[in-house]
């Protein structure tokens, strides 16, 4: 993802209700604002693969009604995929792409911190504790994962590091 510093903000920020990171408005792509975490988290809660060109189409409000939807239980789970399942429907004609639903994530373990968060953690000589990885949120535990897995522009990683206040420099 490269900045754009000719866009705006995005709708996300300073939301009520929203988890969104501040190392968030980085992510660009094509000059489209990327999918915030928080709708990531839900989206693999729910089951359902969200392309960029898909999410690009979708109203700003239909965007942050996606962040603010809760996905807590199993009606709201698949309240949150039909919703989503018909925004794509609806833009683009084309059904949506499921996806298995993870029933352990990674990120839900507060007893071991994942060995590839701990391999990009030491990449940057940040020694994280099983204490600093359980105070996180779950969507910040999920964020880190999705931010250091191979094949990701990881230079966010030390930006989420700092924010989530793991690294102080």
């Amino acid at each position: 993802m490269r900045r754009n510093t000719n866009t705006s903000p995005s709708e996300f920020i300073n939301v009520k209700g929203i988890e969104y990171f501040n190392f968030e408005e980085d992510f660009m792509e094509d000059n489209v604002r990327c999918i915030p975490m928080v709708v990531r988290f839900k989206m693999d809660a729910a089951g359902v693969k969200l392309k960029l060109s898909e999410w690009s189409k979708f109203q700003p409000e239909e965007r942050v009604k996606l962040a603010l939807m809760p996905t807590n239980h199993s009606e709201t789970i698949e309240s949150y995929h039909q919703y989503l399942v018909t925004l794509i429907a609806k833009y683009t004609g084309n059904t949506a792409t499921e996806l298995d639903i993870d029933q352990q994530p990674a990120w839900a373990n507060l007893n071991q911190i994942p060995e590839m968060l701990v391999e990009k953690s030491n990449e940057i000589e940040l020694n994280l504790s099983l204490h600093q990885w359980e105070s996180l949120t779950d969507i910040q535990r999920f964020a880190l994962l999705k931010l250091c897995r191979p094949g990701h522009e990881n230079k966010n990683f030390p930006k989420a590091v700092k924010e989530f206040g793991l690294l102080s420099n």
